[in-house]
């Protein structure tokens, strides 16, 4: 079993350094879904919500997220981000909202890619749930790391967005 990157010699958090690492370029894909009815969901691909367009709010708050992970996440390094994407997908039981990121650095984009699906996730909850109460946000998960040492990673059974 690897030593904890994030512990120092008395077991206390603390951030990694990275200075010495090469930069190289590096990608991660995050998922995660948004329960909600049949009606809702209409209902927002369709842009006919009291608040307006759900699904712009959405992805720009993941954007927002994704660049703001170092400080809302305590050991994560403030990245360069090179891009991100958000996309918004209507799937049977609701929605899926991927979130790519995508960096040269010496460290990953795992964190970010996360972050921006669950604030992309959670503005969406914000903009229905004056519609719909019931909404649920679940299985949040990274989908594809790429670069580094470790180089690449796909979740069994995904699909290359």
């Amino acid at each position: 079993m690897k030593k904890p990157t994030h512990l120092d010699r008395r077991g206390k958090a603390r951030m990694v350094d990275v200075g010495d690492k090469p930069a190289s370029s590096r990608r991660a894909v995050a998922s995660v879904r948004v329960r909600l009815g049949k009606a809702l969901r209409d209902r927002l691909f369709a842009g006919d919500l009291p608040k307006g367009d759900a699904v712009l709010v959405a992805r720009l708050a993941g954007i927002q997220g994704a660049k703001l992970t170092s400080q809302l996440v305590p050991l994560c390094h403030p990245l360069p981000l090179d891009h991100v994407d958000i996309r918004v997908l209507p799937v049977e039981d609701g929605v899926r909202i991927e979130a790519e990121a995508r960096t040269r650095a010496s460290t990953g984009v795992e964190m970010e890619a996360l972050t921006g699906a669950a604030v992309a996730a959670l503005a969406l909850v914000d903009m229905v749930k004056g519609v719909e109460r019931g909404v649920v946000v679940t299985d949040l998960r990274l989908e594809i790391k790429e670069g580094g040492k470790s180089g690449r990673w796909v979740r069994e059974g995904t699909e290359e967005p």
